[in-house]
């Protein structure tokens, strides 16, 4: 009998490391900004983000997702770790946590 993951635990430390990760134009990390699409967790504890950027032109978008990945492999219960980068939908500021709108001063 294979053990069973706590995908919701896992999911929570992900997210956890997600908000150490800051856009370097906006002082919001990249989940409260809305960057962060989807994240699954499979059984053998690999995980895929699906996540986009402010802009396809964005100047960190080499070195972003893979900052993310390299953060999210480092938690000991991810085996391996993919970014998946998408422009669909559009990134839009609606996609911005209250708390992202508030510390940027649009609430």
């Amino acid at each position: 009998m294979s053990e069973t993951i706590d995908t919701t635990e896992l999911g929570e430390k992900i997210v956890r490391v997600l908000k150490t990760i800051y856009d370097p134009e906006i002082p919001v990390d990249i989940y409260e900004l809305g960057l962060i699409y989807d994240v699954f967790v499979n059984e053998d504890y690999e995980v895929k983000i699906l996540m986009t950027l402010t802009s396809p032109n964005c100047p960190v978008a080499e070195s972003l997702p893979e900052e993310v990945k390299e953060k999210v492999k480092s938690l000991d219960d991810v085996k391996d770790a993919e970014i998946e980068l998408t422009f669909e939908p559009t990134w839009t500021q609606d996609l911005m946590s209250e708390e992202a709108k508030l510390e940027l001063g649009m609430l």
